[in-house]
């Protein structure tokens, strides 16, 4: 039996940024995972923010917040036990060419392999290939449109391109035993894929893919098996410390264990606690063990009802979508676009605010999220 292990989005922040900063034995406050890290053939997590050596580098323009880490991050990961890094996701290039410079460096410094992102979107598509106890597993990441994503010139992350990742299947099962893709999307704070995801990822099933695992959106979601295949729709946040987030749906998440056997392919879920009184990562007791476990069998239910999933969808979208409406505001009307159109009124889109439609437009979650609003409530 083979077993993969992937962890969700790791970020060192606050109190745990300062224990890894102040200690030297910094795995401890992971040491009730470590075993479960170590035990696996080969374990993956996300880095969820670039590494950036020098204060001199700069961040680059974007709406939202910049994230970065230094060295000692990738330090703890090697020394967790895990053997790969997925980059591609909303954070990676948050400082640049300088910082996707950085962490890969460090990466391939500290024996780490990175996936999913690079110095060019040639790079950042690339399937990562190995033998793994006599079977040959690819590995593919990508991840939704920000303003991560690679181009011809510039690094970044893969992005989540339905055509693309559908040749990169075709190319991975000329070489491969097993396909999994690892996707950084969704709504944010939201625990149920929307139908979008959920098509697409079944579609990735469809054309090859063996395993599906979804992580971005800061909390927990189910997973459903289709067509013998499972596809989890978020994991949840690995270590992501942040104060205003505590006893939430923030803290809480879970490692997926894929187990390989005979060509079956079965898992298990360790569910953990992170960030909360405890600046680390702790698994959940029996009783926590119990409701988390309940809580995932509900959202199963609605992720495999279509029926449920579309209503639970289109009630968050009519909850949630004015907030991104509000943005195209204020010329609503004949007259102020007449007036407008002729130059008799300012332009409202200035830099700052370029940068947020330009977000909610690319970004497949956000345009999900505005148009399943305009749709429900108009």
């Amino acid at each position: 039996m083979v077993k993969i292990l992937v962890a969700g989005d790791f970020c060192p922040q606050f109190r745990v940024s300062d224990y890894i900063e102040k200690n030297e034995d910094s795995v401890a406050i992971f040491n009730e995972i470590h075993s479960i890290v170590t035990n696996a053939n080969y374990s993956i997590v996300n880095l969820e923010c670039p590494v950036v050596l020098e204060d001199r580098v700069k961040p680059i323009k974007k709406e939202g917040t910049h994230l970065r880490c230094d060295m000692k991050t990738i330090k703890v990961i090697k020394s967790l036990g895990f053997k790969m890094v997925t980059l591609a996701n909303n954070h990676i290039y948050d400082y640049g060419n300088d910082g996707m410079r950085d962490t890969l460096e460090v990466c391939k410094k500290y024996g780490i392999t990175t996936i999913g992102a690079g110095h060019n979107l040639e790079q950042a598509k690339k399937i990562v290939s190995l033998e793994i106890e006599g079977k040959r597993f690819s590995f593919i990441n990508c991840c939704e449109h920000e303003f991560s994503i690679a181009d011809d010139i510039n690094g970044g992350a893969n992005p989540l391109n339905i055509v693309s990742i559908y040749w990169q299947i075709q190319e991975a099962k000329k070489i491969s035993d097993y396909i999994i893709i690892i996707v950084h999307g969704g709504h944010e704070h939201f625990q149920l894929p929307s139908p979008r995801m959920k098509e697409t990822y079944r579609f990735f099933i469809d054309v090859g893919a063996d395993v599906i695992i979804n992580h971005h959106q800061h909390c927990y979601s189910g997973y459903e098996i289709y067509k013998g295949k499972p596809i989890f729709y978020g994991i949840g946040n690995f270590s992501f410390d942040k104060e205003k987030r505590r006893n939430s749906p923030w803290n809480e998440g879970y490692l997926v264990e894929i187990n390989f056997t005979n060509d079956n392919i079965s898992f298990q879920l360790y569910p953990f606690i992170q960030g909360n009184e405890n600046p680390g990562v702790v698994l959940m007791d029996k009783e926590e063990k119990e409701r988390f476990l309940n809580n995932i069998q509900q959202l199963n239910m609605v992720i495999t009802d279509d029926k449920l999933l579309n209503n639970a969808i289109k009630n968050y979208y009519c909850k949630e979508g004015k907030n991104l409406v509000f943005t195209f505001e204020p010329y609503s009307n004949r007259y102020t676009k007449f007036l407008y159109r002729r130059n008799l009124l300012p332009s409202f889109i200035n830099e700052k605010k370029s940068l947020l439609l330009r977000n909610i437009i690319e970004c497949e979650s956000h345009r999900d999220k505005i148009i399943g609003y305009l749709k429900n409530t108009h």
